[in-house]
């Protein structure tokens, strides 16, 4: 499956990569589905229960169930193969989601009966980015070429998070909110199926040795490095509506300032796959992790909206990079029967980071005087990217209790 790569390595020759093509756009397809189904979640309970607090908790249980359970999904991957595990999962997953669509169409849903699915729903969501991302370190093992596909990868995944909403917001304009959700299975479901068939996955790959299991000692690093990015990031959107309302600003420029915190992302992470660092993995992702705590930790000091919009440009420079190079390090650090749970792991962090950011942030505003927020956010990037210096070793997941 490998194949070499050229002296200089570009993102054209990245999908030149023999069934890249096709392996990536059926995989953003099915990805597409988790950039619209949390919004189509949100507004379909919310109009069917007319509860800001059940749709709430039933986002909450669906997001948690996604998130922490999908090492474990991850795992399934790496011990069956993608081709085996993943249509199972979709299909659950889609069943599920037409199930929890139809409950919520009509006004008066059970709340208990919506939970339920929506927490079932999550827990058979298919890992489709870290089986992409295993996917493209067996077509591009040379480091050049993989940092590329990485970057590429990364870049795609913040567009599907962008469009989206929007596409839930254009569809919910015409038909129920539900339809959102109908929208979201047809997605991922579709993707999956389509990604599955693609001659660039490889079969399952068993743990060396025969062992099931792996460690958080050897992804200390980008594990603990993802958390606090999560962490400081999650907290952006209500530091950065709070500072509106504290300047007198018109709140309608803060989704233009969180659209150049995006579009600063989609640039770093361009430029961080076209460079030829010197720098081990390891030293790249405490700086990215480092510089983005920074950054963030002093934006509270700026003096207007148009100052704040300029600090996000330079954040989000340095959160693609950030995660690629996690995801990288992830799979520097783990045996070919680990990657794609490897991966999860990190995924895992980040998002794990993001619903505990959120929440605290939104405690401490009020509490505490803006620009000490927005430097305890920055705080949380620093920790994890400073927290690890003294850890260096290598040793993948090979200490971690075994996932069932």
């Amino acid at each position: 499956m490998s194949t070499h790569a050229p002296a200089r390595p570009t993102y054209a020759a990245v999908l030149r990569l023999p069934h890249a093509r096709r392996a990536f756009a059926s995989a953003l397809t099915g990805r597409l589905s988790y950039g619209t189904v949390s919004l189509a979640v949100l507004l379909s309970v919310t109009r069917s229960t007319g509860s800001y607090a059940v749709s709430g908790t039933v986002l909450s249980l669906f997001g948690a169930t996604t998130v922490f359970l999908m090492p474990l999904r991850a795992s399934l991957i790496d011990r069956y193969g993608a081709r085996r595990a993943l249509p199972p999962m979709a299909a659950l997953y889609g069943i599920l989601l037409c199930a929890l669509a139809t409950t919520t169409w009509q006004r008066g849903a059970p709340s208990v009966t919506v939970a339920a699915l929506a927490a079932l729903a999550g827990a058979c969501a298919p890992p489709l980015g870290p089986t992409m991302r295993a996917v493209w370190a067996e077509l591009a093992p040379d480091p050049g070429m993989l940092a590329r596909a990485y970057s590429l990868d990364g870049v795609a995944e913040e567009l599907l998070y962008v469009s989206g909403p929007a596409l839930v917001g254009a569809l919910t304009g015409v038909a129920p909110p539900a339809s959102g959700i109908l929208l979201s299975t047809v997605l991922v479901v579709t993707g999956t199926a389509a990604f599955v068939t693609s001659p660039a996955l490889p079969g399952p790959r068993p743990a060396p040795g025969g062992r099931r299991g792996g460690t958080a000692r050897g992804l200390l690093t980008p594990v603990a490095v993802a958390a606090g990015a999560g962490l400081a990031l999650s907290g952006v959107d209500l530091l950065v509506m709070a500072f509106a309302s504290r300047h007198s600003c018109d709140t309608a420029l803060v989704p233009w300032v969180l659209g150049a915190l995006s579009a600063g992302s989609a640039v770093g992470g361009l430029v961080n796959g076209a460079v030829r660092w010197r720098a081990s993995a390891r030293v790249r992702l405490r700086g990215f992790g480092a510089g983005l705590g920074l950054v963030v930790a002093v934006a509270g000091l700026a003096p207007d909206m148009w100052t704040l919009t300029g600090a996000m440009v330079l954040a989000g420079a340095f959160i693609a990079p950030t995660l690629t190079t996690a995801y990288l390090l992830a799979d520097e650090l783990s045996d070919e029967g680990t990657r794609t749970r490897s991966g999860a792991w990190v995924n895992t962090a980040v998002n794990a980071g993001s619903s505990g950011g959120a929440l605290a942030t939104g405690l401490l505003i009020g509490r505490l005087p803006l620009p000490v927020c927005f430097a305890l956010a920055g705080a949380t990037a620093l920790a994890g990217a400073v927290g690890t210096l003294g850890r260096s070793g290598r040793g993948g997941l090979r200490d971690v209790p075994a996932v069932p």
